[in-house]
């Protein structure tokens, strides 16, 4: 049996392994290598053990894509550092088929070619519809069964590893690092900035330390990063946590009056949710205690007797149990007469969401988790990840391939990279999903059936548009303005019933009272936009360069003051 940990807050592949077999190792097509000079300009090489133009930290999806997209094309010197870069990526991501197209559009128009998996496309398995359950309130029967006609996929991890394993070199260590603030570290003398890069300490498992020195660094290490700094200094809300147990399993199906079900799920299609608590005693601890810390069922039906399920609470701070997601898990499988004769496999997710930004100002780029990327209220990453990491990647080689060398400014590229990924447009857009999150922190699974009862009978147009939140994504068109925001809430508050609608109105007004213009800058025209990532030069040591020079010169011609101002010197 394999065990596996799914933390997007620890590594960029959001996962982290522990097996009991053995793994073959992939190598990168580019063998792993150390002394290679030609990277940094103007450095002594002899210095450090190791040059490149960008160091990406972690070796995840967020890690390899960019990687990936900064080597492609040979311009760029990469290397990727990770002691872990030979596991195996082994979460079950999952991502709707329309989403995953526009993700694949853009790596063939970056030179990628995302190919492989059982279906193609890094994809595993496909299923054409997907189901949700969320009977039990609101006069909806427990067995009801709400049907999504929009296709769902498994994305194949090895597939998609072997991807996006190109372009960039390899060295099997990590830094030591961690910020005391803004571009400040400890260790002393462990990653140091100047003018033209960054200097950084790398410690490989069972070898001394690498020096490694590099243009730009950047952190796919996940949300609980050591380097990238938060910006905790206004308001804002602290991340949520998404906790999931989740297991492959086989079935004894020798008894099953129908093999084209698993209990009451469609093997045809994927469940997305199933909010129902029928499977404990009404009246027991159990019902009571999942009445008030809702947890869903999530299925993926693999084919044959092999079946992916995973109990989910969707987001709560703090985070429920995994001993709890487990034991619930197997009393509703046993409830739906699910008889389970092996687990191959388990999953423990822990999945910050939503918490700030990072600081701006920031010489290391934060992508993926560092970035605070993963959606603040279902917690999706993957297609988020990989398309955010085109836009910043396109912002870095911009600024180190300008023809003009002199002009280069490391600072202006990973401003310019963060800008990508977090416009003032975008940011509206996640405070809006934050807002979402929180709010359903604070319902019971009354309120999560009717809130989601309510969601997907909007028009898919609207709220696959939410669950993308991301520019570039399907459907996330329709959720990038604060008109067509206001326009989805309008909608969707005719949707659901009337006691959510009025707790979600309180809420409202509640949350824009207690925390700030960030809800009603999102959806209104009023109070501007949010702060901006864009590089802007630091003027106040400079001055008045006009004034300056003007008194410099009156100074030169007069017949009293003899002496020129230190201020003045280098005019």
């Amino acid at each position: 049996m394999r065990r596996s940990i799914f933390l997007s807050c620890l590594t960029g592949s959001y996962a982290f392994v522990v097996p009991n077999n053995k793994k073959s190792v992939i190598r990168n097509n580019d063998a792993d290598a150390v002394l290679f000079a030609g990277g940094t300009d103007n450095e002594d090489n002899a210095s450090y053990d190791d040059t490149c133009d960008v160091l990406v930290l972690g070796s995840g999806p967020a890690g390899s894509a960019m990687a990936s997209l900064l080597g492609a094309g040979g311009k760029l010197d990469v290397v990727m550092a990770d002691k872990n870069y030979d596991s195996s990526w082994v979460p079950n991501y999952g991502v709707w088929k329309d989403e995953w197209q526009t993700v694949l559009d853009r790596y063939e128009s970056a030179g990628i070619k995302i190919d492989g998996g059982n279906v193609g496309n890094s994809i595993d398995k496909e299923w054409s519809l997907t189901d949700c359950y969320f009977g039990g309130s609101y006069d909806i029967p427990a067995e009801n069964r709400m049907r999504l006609d929009r296709p769902y996929c498994r994305v194949d991890p090895k597939a998609l590893k072997q991807t996006l394993n190109k372009n960039f070199r390899v060295v099997r260590a990590n830094h030591i690092s961690e910020a005391i603030g803004v571009n400040m570290y400890k260790p002393a003398g462990s990653l140091i900035h100047d003018e033209t890069g960054t200097t950084i300490q790398l410690q490989p498992k069972d070898d001394s330390p690498i020096t490694m020195r590099a243009k730009v660094v950047i952190d796919t290490t996940g949300h609980e990063t050591k380097l990238v700094m938060k910006d905790t200094r206004g308001q804002y809300s602290s991340p949520g946590f998404q906790i999931a147990y989740g297991a492959i399993v086989e079935m004894d199906e020798s008894n099953s009056p129908d093999l084209s079900q698993a209990g009451p799920y469609d093997k045809e299609a994927m469940t997305l949710f199933d909010y129902r608590t029928d499977h404990f005693p009404t009246g027991s601890s159990e019902s009571e205690g999942a009445e008030k810390v809702p947890t869903f069922n999530y299925v993926m039906p693999l084919g044959g007797n092999r079946i992916f399920v995973e109990e989910t609470s969707l987001v709560a701070r703090p985070g429920v149990s995994f001993q709890e997601c487990k034991e619930r898990l197997f009393t509703r499988l046993e409830f739906h007469g699910i008889k389970v004769t092996k687990v191959t496999e388990e999953e423990f997710c822990y999945i910050p969401m939503g918490g700030a930004l990072p600081m701006r100002d920031q010489r290391i780029l934060g992508v993926g988790g560092a970035a605070a990327m993963v959606h603040p209220s279902t917690g999706f990453h993957l297609c988020r990840c990989l398309m955010g990491a085109t836009d910043a990647a396109r912002a870095i080689k911009e600024e180190l391939l300008s023809s003009d060398k002199e002009t280069i400014n490391v600072d202006r590229a990973v401003a310019s990279a963060y800008h990508a990924l977090w416009s003032p447009d975008n940011i509206r857009q996640r405070n809006f999903a934050v807002y979402g999150g929180e709010f359903l922190m604070t319902q019971d699974v009354v309120g999560l059936r009717g809130f989601f009862d309510g969601f997907f009978k909007l028009p898919v147009e609207l709220w696959g548009g939410f669950l993308a939140g991301w520019p570039g994504l399907a459907y996330n068109k329709n959720h990038e303005t604060w008109f067509k925001r206001i326009w989805y809430g309008l909608n969707f508050f005719v949707k659901i019933p009337w006691p959510v609608a009025l707790n979600m109105a309180g809420s409202i007004v509640t949350y824009s009272v207690t925390e700030g213009i960030d809800l009603v800058q999102s959806v209104t025209p009023f109070f501007g936009k949010p702060y901006s990532f864009e590089y802007e030069r630091n003027t106040d040591r400079v001055g008045d360069v006009t004034v300056k020079k003007e008194a410099l010169a009156m100074i030169k011609e007069s017949k009293v003051t003899e002496e020129i101002p230190v201020a003045l010197e280098e005019l």
